[in-house]
């Protein structure tokens, strides 16, 4: 049975791809714009300052550092400087999002989805679809790796021996073992709930954002708004 979404935040930005609950607050990067917002438990921005981020979906953070999804050049916005046409990883300053350093994507291609381990990071990857476990201090070396057969793959967290990854395109969230990637459990949205983007946990709630933009797989209509909210059980 589909479960319940709950929107619970207007976001703070058009296209609200990626989350992390921090101890500080929800952090939200913006498609549209590659700004980065920091909003409390209320909801209300604390703090919001650029990246060098193109095209973001996908942020994390961990090390004392933010670590943004990059996928090239942002056709939304108008060209920045830091522009580059290619897919990266960005590590940077969770303060003012200033540059720390970056790292090329497992894959070469795409990135959607990351999400900080232990001094790891996971990431998303579409050639093949798969989840990556990287390692940024040996020039983030792949450590492990598993494909998946799911298509779209978006926001993830970890949780337990396990990561949530959201599929958008087929509205479900798919939590894999970490060591085998075997499908240990499976969330299903309603065909007229959000479709999920971004995703987080905190204290063992799902926090989902919606980045209204259309599906094609589904063809479905423009969402009206975005939205960031929870997904009751």
């Amino acid at each position: 049975m589909p479960v319940k979404t709950v929107s619970t935040f207007a976001p703070p930005c058009a296209m609200p791809n990626g989350l992390q609950w921090t101890d500080e607050g929800l952090y939200v990067i913006d498609q549209y714009s590659d700004r980065v917002y920091l909003m409390d438990e209320e909801g209300f921005i604390v703090r919001a300052f650029q990246t060098p981020t193109a095209n973001g979906s996908g942020i994390a953070y961990g090390g004392g550092y933010l670590w943004t999804a990059s996928n090239g050049n942002n056709t939304r916005r108008e060209p920045h400087d830091t522009d580059t046409g290619i897919s990266w990883v960005y590590q940077l300053n969770p303060n003012d999002g200033s540059f720390v350093n970056r790292f090329k994507t497992p894959d070469g291609g795409g990135i959607h989805g990351i999400e900080w381990d232990d001094g790891l990071v996971w990431v998303t990857a579409f050639n093949p679809k798969a989840l990556h476990l990287c390692d940024p201090a040996k020039n983030f070396e792949v450590v492990k790796s598993f494909e998946v057969s799911t298509e779209r793959l978006h926001g993830l967290a970890r949780d337990g021996d396990g990561i949530w990854c959201a599929h958008t395109s087929d509205k479900v969230i798919i939590k894999y073992n970490i060591e085998t990637g075997a499908e240990t459990d499976t969330i299903v949205f309603s065909p007229d709930a959000p479709a999920p983007h971004g995703l987080s946990i905190k204290d063992g709630v799902l926090w989902y954002a919606d980045a209204n933009v259309n599906n094609a797989q589904q063809k479905q209509e423009l969402r009206t708004k975005p939205e960031i909210g929870i997904i009751e059980r």
